[in-house]
């Protein structure tokens, strides 16, 4: 039996253990994220939403996840 490695990343700051291998898509499923209300940065960079089937997060990434709220 694979013990499963655990990693590190931050996640707005914080600090979040997740398996290696683990996508991005996974991530944003986990936390509920509306896709539509969001802008995700991976390592300082805006990431495209329609890649984060492809990415696979990496020991010391930094996600950081902005929700767009409307105002006028």
């Amino acid at each position: 039996m694979r013990k499963i490695k655990k990693i590190e990343i931050r996640v707005n700051g914080k600090v979040k253990y997740i398996s290696d291998k683990y996508k991005m898509s996974d991530l944003v499923k986990n936390l509920k994220i509306p896709m539509k209300k969001v802008a995700i940065e991976l390592n300082q960079e805006i990431i495209d939403k329609k890649k984060i089937n492809k990415i696979i997060l990496k020991k010391k990434d930094k996600i950081e996840i902005v929700h767009f709220i409307g105002g006028g």
